[in-house]
C-alpha cells in the first residue's frame, strides 16, 4: 500500500454566507454557456488576430493557416488535461493546486506564480490597447500616439475593469456575452464581406482566391520558420482556462468547465480559420500597401483592412468604425477575465497557506476575493506605469515574453494529469487517451516550445531591447527572453523567501500530495479536503 495521505485543515476562510463555497466564492452562479463565453473572451479573439496574424505571415506566409490549426493541437490537448483534472479536484487554483498534488509544494507554487506572471504582464499590453483604440474611437489620433494620455486612460480602463471583477462573477459574465457578441459578429461581418469582394472581383489587385496548398504544412520553407509562427499561433489560444479558473462558481463544477474550456478552443479554431483565410485572401502576404506581412500593419493588421474591406463613406465608415470598437471591446473583455484568474488563483494560494492570508479575504456581499481582485488591479496599474515610463519597446518586448510562461504551466498542467492519474492509465483505453496520452503530448510539445522559444528569444537581436551582463563573459541577450525569464527566477525567489516565512505549505501540512502506488486502486475522483 502507497504512503498514507494526510488531508489538509479546513478552509483559511468559512463560507461567507448562503450559496457559497468553502472558500467563499458563489456557487452555481455560471452555467456552461456562461463559463464557455468566458473563456472566448479572455483569449480577446479580435485583439489576438489583430497583433498577431502579421507576425504568423511575415514568418510563414501562405501558410498561415495550416499554422493557426497547427497551434490548436497543443492547446486543445491541454485543455482536455485541464478536463481531465477538474473532474477529479475542481479547484480554483487549477495549475496551482494540480501541480502541487501531483509534484509537490514547490513546483505548484511555480504554476502558480506562472499564471500570475503572465497575468500581469499581459495586462499592461491591453491596457495599452484600450488607451490607443479609445482615443482612435472618437478621432481623437493625436491623443492615441501620446504615451501619456494612452497611458491614463489605460490606468482608468484597469481599474473600471478590476471593479466590475470586484462586484460580482454574474455582472462580469453579462458584461462578456454583450462584448463576445460584438466581437464575433464584426469578425465574421470582415471575413464574410472580403470573401465576397475576392470572389466578386472587386478586391484590390493582390487579393487571391483560397487555396487548398495554404494548408500544405509541407510548403514551410523550414523547421524553424515553423516552429517560429506555431509559437505566435499559441499566444491567440491562450485564455481559455479562465474557464476552468472560475469552477467553485460554476454549476456541476466537476463537469461544466472542463467542457468549456475544451468547447472554447474549438470554437476559436474555428473563428481563427475564417478570418485567416479570408484576410490572407483579401490582402495577400505582402509587405507592401496592405499586405499582411507589412511590418508597418504588423501591430493590428484588422484595422488596417477595415476602410479597405469597407470602405470609408455611409456604411463604410460606421463599419470600420465599428471594426475598431471591436478591438476595443475585444482588449476590455480580455482585461476583466484576465483580473478572474489571476484573484482565483492567488486566492486559492492563500486558502492553502502559500501566500499571505489576506489574499484570501471575501467580500461578505459580492462573494468574490477582495485582497486578491484589488492587488491583481493595483500589481497591473503598477507594472504598466513603470514599462511605459522606462520605454515603450520594453514594454513590446515584455509582451512578447508572454509565451514562456504560457508554455510554462500549461505544459506543467499537462504532466501533472498524467502524474496524477498514472495509475489508472492501463485501465481501460479511455483513460489512458483521455488522462494519458493527450495530456502527455500537450506536456511535451509545450516543452520543446519553452525551450526553443527560450532559444530563439536569448538572441541579442531578438525584440526591441537587448541587455548585457554586467560582469564576464559579459553576454548579451534579448529583451524578450530577460523579461520571461526574469519572471520566472523572481517568481523563485519570491517562492524560497516566503518558504522561510511560512513553511506549512512547503511541508505538505495545508495540501495533501498524490501518493499512489502500483496497487493501491483507483485514483479516487476527489481527495479529501
Amino acid at each position: 500500500m502507497g504512503v498514507p495521505v494526510v488531508p489538509p485543515p479546513p478552509a483559511a476562510r468559512p463560507p461567507s454566507g448562503p450559496g457559497s463555497t468553502e472558500k467563499g466564492l458563489k456557487d452555481g452562479a455560471l452555467g456552461l454557456f456562461s463559463s464557455m463565453v468566458i473563456g472566448l473572451a479572455s483569449t480577446a479573439p479580435a485583439y489576438s488576430l489583430a497583433a498577431t496574424l502579421g507576425v504568423i505571415v511575415a514568418v510563414v506566409g501562405f501558410q498561415s493557416p495550416i499554422v493557426i490549426i497547427l497551434a490548436f493541437i497543443p492547446m486543445f490537448l491541454i485543455a482536455y488535461a485541464y478536463k481531465q483534472l477538474n473532474e477529479a479536484d475542481p479547484d480554483c487554483g487549477t495549475t496551482f493546486t494540480w501541480a502541487s498534488r501531483a509534484f509537490g509544494p514547490r513546483t505548484g507554487w511555480m504554476g502558480g506564480w506562472g499564471i500570475i506572471a503572465a497575468d500581469i504582464i499581459v495586462m499592461a499590453n491591453l491596457a495599452q490597447i484600450a488607451g490607443a483604440y479609445g482615443f482612435q474611437l472618437i478621432g481623437a489620433d493625436g491623443l492615441a500616439e501620446n504615451t501619456t494620455w494612452v497611458t491614463v486612460v489605460g490606468v482608468l480602463w484597469i481599474a473600471v475593469m478590476t471593479l466590475i471583477c470586484y462586484i460580482g462573477i454574474e455582472l462580469s459574465a453579462n458584461l462578456q456575452k454583450v462584448l463576445l457578441t460584438i466581437e464575433i459578429v464584426v469578425l465574421f461581418l470582415l471575413a464574410i464581406t472580403a470573401l465576397v469582394k475576392v470572389y466578386g472581383g472587386t478586391a484590390p489587385s493582390v487579393a487571391t482566391e483560397v487555396s487548398w496548398s495554404w494548408f500544405n504544412p509541407a510548403k514551410i520553407d523550414s523547421l524553424d520558420a515553423l516552429t517560429k509562427g506555431i509559437l505566435a499561433g499559441i499566444f491567440i489560444y491562450w485564455g481559455w482556462d479562465t474557464a476552468v479558473s472560475v469552477n467553485e462558481e460554476t454549476k456541476d463544477r466537476g463537469r461544466t468547465p472542463g467542457r468549456a474550456a475544451v468547447m472554447s478552443t474549438v470554437i476559436l479554431l474555428l473563428v481563427y480559420v475564417v478570418v485567416t483565410v479570408s484576410a490572407q485572401a483579401f490582402a495577400g502576404v505582402g509587405d507592401k500597401g496592405i499586405g499582411l506581412a507589412n511590418p508597418d500593419n504588423s501591430g493590428d493588421v484588422l484595422s488596417s483592412l477595415g476602410n479597405e474591406v469597407f470602405g470609408t463613406g455611409g456604411w463604410g465608415g460606421f463599419a470600420t468604425k465599428l471594426l475598431i470598437f471591436m478591438v476595443l471591446t475585444s482588449a476590455a473583455a480580455s482585461t476583466q477575465t484576465t483580473i478572474l484568474p489571476t484573484a482565483r488563483t492567488t486566492l486559492s494560494m492563500a486558502a492553502f497557506k502559500a501566500i499571505p492570508d489576506r489574499f484570501a479575504r471575501m467580500h461578505p456581499r459580492f462573494l468574490t476575493p477582495t485582497w486578491s481582485t484589488v492587488g491583481m488591479g493595483l500589481a497591473s496599474i503598477a507594472f504598466y506605469v513603470m514599462l511605459t515610463r522606462v520605454s515603450e519597446n520594453v514594454l513590446a518586448d515584455s509582451i512578447g515574453s508572454v509565451g514562456l510562461m504560457i508554455a510554462f504551466y500549461y505544459g506543467l498542467t499537462g504532466f501533472a494529469c498524467v502524474w496524477y492519474y498514472r495509475k489508472v492509465l492501463t485501465r481501460s483505453p479511455r483513460d489512458l487517451w483521455g488522462k494519458g496520452i493527450m495530456p502527455g503530448i500537450g506536456g511535451v510539445l509545450l516543452l520543446y516550445f519553452f525551450i526553443n522559444a527560450c532559444v530563439v528569444y536569448s538572441a541579442s537581436d531578438y525584440g526591441s531591447t537587448s541587455w548585457t551582463l554586467p560582469f564576464p563573459p559579459h553576454w548579451t541577450f534579448g529583451g524578450v527572453f530577460v523579461t520571461g525569464i526574469g519572471a520566472l527566477v523572481l517568481g523563485g525567489i519570491l517562492m524560497l523567501v516566503y518558504r522561510v516565512i511560512r513553511p506549512a505549505f512547503f511541508r505538505k501540512e495545508t495540501i495533501a500530495v498524490s501518493a499512489h502506488q502500483p496497487g493501491d486502486g483507483p485514483l479516487p475522483e476527489r481527495e479529501p479536503r
